[in-house]
């Protein structure tokens, strides 16, 4: 794949217009170019609270890990989520002055480590995440609650009962939160709405992995 840069000259509704600099026409010719990749990085450089957040979570695995140099564990977490994404070609992005977006992506990927790992923060995590959706499954898929942190429960935004059997229904697609007893008690007290905006929730889809996760079975899970 040969590579240029271009140029957005225009931005309507249904439409990017693009101009990209190309001199050699031979080899345009040659193979035959129809289609195009275009790859549109973020202008927005990160901000001071998404900075901020980073360290937080640095700070935190640096002192679950022994108190290795937060400068180290900067270094390999960066390195780890290079490997893991497909959105930096390689390249070494720094928390001074890389964009939103890559910041946004770390920043999920250290909240995914400290989840995973049992990593102590001593503040709720859904106060430092940037992607609500990865959290809330990562939240899900470790069995944890998005409010606090202990051990989970599979709440049903489409609440089960009332002539509802959890034994026999399709639970595929049901909109679904990871909560404690206590989270899960309270919102069964006060609206979905309430709750999901006093604690700034999004619930997601439960997918056949997060359905394998609490134990639901296969006639639970049918597409």
């Amino acid at each position: 794949m040969e590579i240029v840069n271009g140029k957005i000259t225009n931005i309507t509704p249904d439409t990017i217009t693009i101009h990209a600099h190309y001199q050699n026409i031979e080899r345009a010719c040659l193979r035959k170019y129809k289609d195009v990749c275009i790859g549109l990085p973020d202008g927005r450089t990160i901000t001071p609270a998404q900075r901020k957040k980073a360290y937080v979570l640095l700070t935190k695995i640096s002192e679950w890990s022994g108190y290795t140099p937060i400068e180290v564990i900067k270094e390999i977490t960066k390195l780890k989520f290079m490997i893991n994404t497909e959105t930096l070609d390689g390249k070494v992005f720094s928390l001074s002055d890389c964009d939103v977006t890559t910041a946004r992506e770390y920043i999920s990927f250290l909240i995914d480590f400290v989840i995973e790992n049992n990593v102590p923060v001593g503040q709720p995590l859904i106060e430092l995440c940037e992607d609500i959706n990865k959290y809330v499954y990562a939240c899900l898929m470790n069995k944890i609650c998005a409010v606090c942190g202990k051990p989970a429960q599979l709440h049903h935004v489409e609440r089960i009962g009332m002539g509802r059997n959890r034994n026999t229904i399709n639970h595929l697609n049901m909109l679904v939160l990871p909560l404690c007893s206590w989270h899960h008690s309270e919102c069964h007290n006060v609206s979905q709405y309430e709750f999901n905006d006093k604690y700034h929730l999004v619930p997601i889809k439960l997918t056949k992995e997060i359905g394998k996760k609490y134990n639901l079975s296969k006639k639970n899970l049918e597409d």
